[in-house]
């Protein structure tokens, strides 16, 4: 697959600009209700203020944007994962930080990507594009659900939220993107959980999720097919 540099360039420049305005969006959040006891609280605002947030921010997401577009090229999908991936950036470094994973941004983004994919479906003029977004974010985000049912200390409820979220762009993608995202995030957090088990047991169940959900969903945009393909060649 010979890769587009310019969309390339294109997708990594505006991922960048849109993540840079992370600490803009955190300070605005309503600050969550923590135990008074809480020794390891996080506000949001002191999170913003953090100087070198925006760059930080920006240079993870044009890392992001870059693969989404050297994936997808010209695809109407790509401003979708544009917009995923930035605020994929920002949620990751709010869970990473706080274990929260705040509905004030989720839930617009759910309008966002909705109205991008009905809007690459109709540039694409692929309904089954349709179809395979919302059976990503019915599958996602059901997977997830039934985990946080059977063991809500271990998973929490935003955690459900954003893999609905993620699910909507990886199913419009394929359903390869689906399974391989999908996988991805419970692997790469398996693995962290594992390494978190072995070097601070007394904190096991601390381990934030987002951040393993991000990075699996870009693993399913960027390398989804070729692992299908792969698999299936077994």
């Amino acid at each position: 697959m010979s890769a587009d540099w310019g969309v390339v360039a294109l997708s990594a420049v505006l991922t960048a600009s849109l993540a840079s305005f992370g600490p803009a969006v955190i300070a605005r959040l309503p600050e969550p209700a923590y135990d008074a006891d809480a020794a390891d609280k996080v506000l949001y605002r002191d999170l913003a203020t953090r100087r070198s947030l925006p760059a930080e921010l920006a240079a993870a997401g044009a890392l992001a944007g870059a693969g989404a577009g050297w994936r997808l090229g010209e695809s109407p999908l790509v401003v979708t994962w544009i917009f995923l991936c930035a605020v994929g950036v920002i949620l990751a470094y709010v869970d990473a930080r706080t274990r929260l994973l705040p509905t004030r941004i989720i839930a617009p983004s759910y309008g966002i990507v909705i109205g991008l994919v009905l809007t690459a479906a109709a540039v694409a003029r692929d309904t089954q594009l349709l179809v395979r977004s919302a059976s990503g974010w019915a599958i996602m985000g059901g997977v997830y659900l039934v985990m946080w049912l059977i063991y809500p200390r271990g998973l929490g409820y935003g955690d459900v939220r954003l893999a609905g979220l993620l699910g909507l762009g990886l199913g419009a993608v394929g359903w390869g993107s689906l399974g391989a995202g999908l996988y991805a995030g419970f692997l790469i957090g398996g693995i962290g959980g594992l390494a978190l088990i072995v070097t601070r047991r007394e904190e096991r169940h601390s381990l934030p999720f987002g951040p393993s959900m991000v990075v699996g969903a870009l693993v399913g945009v960027v390398w989804g097919d070729r692992l299908a393909h792969w698999y299936a060649s077994w």
